[in-house]
């Protein structure tokens, strides 16, 4: 099989459609020296001129007219095949999608990603990051391999392998009067404004499973739908909240402390949850194995 010099036969399309070979060379960003290296080496395989070039202009030889329009298929060919291929790898690069609930994707997601993606350069990561409920239900539909969510009703069809168990906490601000108990109870926060995290998001029902009657008792003043906006609220200066502990040392704002939460003591279970039956990707395999090992340590 003859060799096709593709780097020469480029060389000689580009003096061929710019007419000049120091427009040539810079269309390619290279020397006039070594376009005129490519071009040689090329007429030499080949054995005939392909380019006449005098002191006023630069005109193609009867063998270069001939050589031309198969020069310009080639390398057309070639760039859209090249280009076909190129998309195909971006699509068949390995991916991994998870969902993650946002009070552990602020802080904790990250480090766990940095270190994993340090030693697997070139995954790219989906993480949904939802409610528990929207996770349970993106893992159900095949959407994301794992979850990593609260544990909480037993699902026929899902499997939750727990990695971590959190207590509740007290956000306030710096100055609050409770901010240096080393617990509070529920009943000290009778008379608080309180900031309620969504009626029917899964700390919520935690919380109001917890205090049972005594619930309705609290002075639920807002509410909002994520947590990261209940310790916002608290840093600006509208009222307290009860959150898990990780949410806690998720948040970025300053002023505010956490302080524990006693009589009842309320805490929440976070597990992996996957579709039952259904068997990981080995890359999958190997993060969710990496953040069982980070909760762990915590």
């Amino acid at each position: 099989m003859e060799r096709i010099d593709f780097l020469g036969l480029q060389a000689f399309l580009s003096i061929a459609n710019w007419g000049s070979f120091n427009r040539a060379a810079a269309s390619l960003n290279l020397s006039q020296a070594a376009l005129s290296h490519r071009l040689k080496k090329l007429e030499d395989e080949l054995g005939v001129k392909l380019v006449a070039r005098t002191t006023r202009q630069v005109t193609l030889t009867p063998a270069g007219v001939e050589l031309l329009p198969s020069a310009r298929r080639i390398v057309e060919e070639l760039s859209q095949l090249f280009g076909t291929l190129r998309k195909q790898g971006r699509e068949n690069q390995d991916v991994v999608r998870f969902g993650c609930l946002p009070t552990i994707a602020t802080y904790h997601l990250p480090i766990i990603l940095r270190d994993f993606g340090a030693s697997h350069p070139g995954v790219l990561f989906r993480v949904i990051d939802h409610s528990a409920t929207a996770i349970i239900e993106r893992v159900r539909a095949g959407d994301a391999e794992f979850g990593i969510t609260i544990m909480s009703a037993q699902h026929y069809d899902l499997d939750i392998a727990p990695i971590h168990q959190e207590s509740f906490v007290l956000v306030c601000p710096a100055g609050h009067p409770l901010s240096g108990a080393k617990a509070v109870s529920w009943s000290e926060l009778q008379d608080e404004v309180m900031i309620k995290i969504g009626e029917q998001t899964g700390n919520n029902l935690l919380i109001a499973a917890g205090l049972g009657g005594r619930y309705a008792d609290m002075h639920w003043v807002y509410e909002v739908h994520r947590v990261a906006t209940a310790i916002g609220m608290v840093s600006g200066g509208l009222g307290v909240t009860v959150v898990p502990r990780l949410a806690f040392q998720s948040a970025q704002e300053g002023g505010i402390v956490a302080v524990p939460v006693r009589g009842p003591s309320i805490s929440r279970s976070i597990g992996i949850v996957t579709r039952r039956g259904h068997t990981l990707s080995p890359l999958a395999e190997s993060l969710s194995r990496a953040i069982r090992d980070y909760f762990g340590t915590l």
